[in-house]
């Protein structure tokens, strides 16, 4: 083996002739004819099909840009009419304000309306104006854009209505509440619990209150009030 090594490496590179190079250059010119006509042949064959699949790429694009566009155009159009609001509330025009708000809930539909929504109800209630004030939060509750709104609204109206409901009432219409998806979960559990109290129902209310107590993902103020609670 090492003897065939040897030789191996002793061999010198056959040299080509001229002949040689010119045959491989009349190969590779013959097989870059071949490919360029199998391309010709393909495109002529599926011109329309290439034509129409270009189209498409051009008009979806244009599409998803015009769709990113208006979705661009607006959030902005939101957050002016939002702001346009705010401003009219900072400089006292309360019930300008009001209408502001009002206006930009109803139109549009997302989290921004919801918090519109939600600033116009805030306002009605400051002003003295109940009945408007809980008909907004009810909408809010029943068809917000935002379940962290349609929670909100719901305690929010649970504060305002709790001494007329007895303490299994006030539990059932906070129901949505009180699942651990909920962002006001533990605040709901010790509403629960302070409606059981006031309903002298202190074995129902220690549940809820151990339920809070005993979960390690309650948050340090409510567990502290909980404790006080039990």
């Amino acid at each position: 083996m090492t003897d065939m090594l040897s030789r191996n490496k002793n061999l010198k590179p056959v040299k080509k002739s001229m002949e040689d190079h010119a045959e491989d250059a009349l190969y590779r010119e013959i097989s870059e004819e071949v490919q360029a006509q199998k391309t010709y042949d393909f495109v002529k064959k599926n011109l329309r099909l290439l034509i129409a699949g270009a189209i498409l790429i051009v008009i979806a694009t244009v599409c998803v840009q015009l769709v990113r566009y208006h979705r661009h155009m607006a959030r902005d159009a939101q957050a002016r009419a939002f702001e346009s609001a705010l401003t009219l509330a900072d400089s006292g025009q309360y019930d300008a304000a009001d209408e502001a708000f009002a206006k930009a809930a109803a139109k549009f539909s997302s989290g921004m309306g919801d918090l519109a929504m939600w600033e116009s109800a805030m306002m009605d209630l400051r002003a003295g104006r109940p009945e408007p004030g809980i008909a907004k939060l009810e909408k809010i509750a029943a068809d917000g854009a935002s379940r962290d709104f349609q929670h909100l609204a719901l305690i929010r109206l649970a504060v305002m209505r709790g001494d007329g409901m007895t303490g299994a009432e006030f539990e059932k219409f906070l129901s949505p509440v009180l699942t651990a998806r909920s962002p006001f979960y533990y605040t709901g559990m010790l509403l629960v619990a302070q409606k059981y109290i006031a309903s002298g129902e202190q074995d129902t209310a220690n549940k809820w209150l151990d339920k809070v107590i005993s979960d390690k993902d309650a948050p340090a103020s409510i567990s502290g009030m909980a404790e006080s609670l039990r």
